[in-house]
C-alpha cells in the first residue's frame, strides 16, 4: 500500500513540474499586443508575458522569427484559447529554433521586452505587429494543446 501511495505522489508531482516557471517580476501584465500597437513609443522596452498559437516560423540569418496569434494569459502562462484573440505579435529568438517543432498550431508562451513594431501584410491588408525579443519561452507539449484538467485518473480498455 505504501509503495502505491508513494508512486501516486511522485506521479502527481511530476505532472505539476511540467509548467513553465517564468520570471515575471518585470512583466507589465496590462500591456496586450493590441494596446502595444496603439502606443508603440510607450510600449517599447516594456517586458511582457504573451502567449498564443504559432501561425508561422522562419529561420533568418542569425535568429528565428515566430508569428503568434495572441490570447489572454492565465496564471500559469497558458494561453486562454476560450477567450477572444488579442491580436498578433512577432517573436525574435536569437539563434536557431527548429521550425518543425515551432510549427503552425503549436502553443507558445514567451517573456521579453517589446523592441518595437513592424509593418507587414496580413493577406492584402496592412498590419502592424508588436515585436518582442524572447528572453524566456515555453513551447507547450502537443499533448497539452487541448487543455483540460491536469490530472486524470481512470482505468480503461481499448479494442481495435
Amino acid at each position: 500500500m505504501t509503495k502505491h501511495l508513494s508512486l501516486l505522489i511522485i506521479l502527481l508531482l511530476a505532472a505539476c513540474a511540467s509548467l513553465p516557471e517564468f520570471d515575471t517580476t518585470k512583466v507589465n501584465r496590462q500591456l496586450t499586443p493590441e494596446t502595444a500597437k496603439q502606443t508603440p513609443a510607450g510600449a517599447k522596452g516594456q517586458t511582457v508575458l504573451w502567449a498564443g498559437t504559432i501561425l508561422s516560423s522562419k529561420n533568418l540569418k542569425t535568429s528565428t522569427r515566430l508569428e503568434v496569434l495572441a490570447y489572454p494569459v492565465d496564471s500559469d502562462g497558458w494561453p486562454d484559447l476560450k477567450a477572444k484573440p488579442s491580436g498578433r505579435f512577432l517573436v525574435n529568438h536569437a539563434g536557431y529554433l527548429e521550425t518543425a517543432d515551432y510549427a503552425k498550431g503549436r502553443l507558445l508562451s514567451v517573456v521579453g521586452p517589446i523592441t518595437g513594431i513592424q509593418k507587414g501584410k496580413l493577406g492584402e491588408t496592412e498590419y502592424t505587429y508588436p515585436v518582442i525579443q524572447a528572453e524566456q519561452k515555453y513551447l507547450w507539449p502537443k499533448s497539452s494543446q487541448k487543455r483540460g484538467t491536469r490530472v486524470h485518473f481512470g482505468v480503461g480498455v481499448i479494442f481495435h
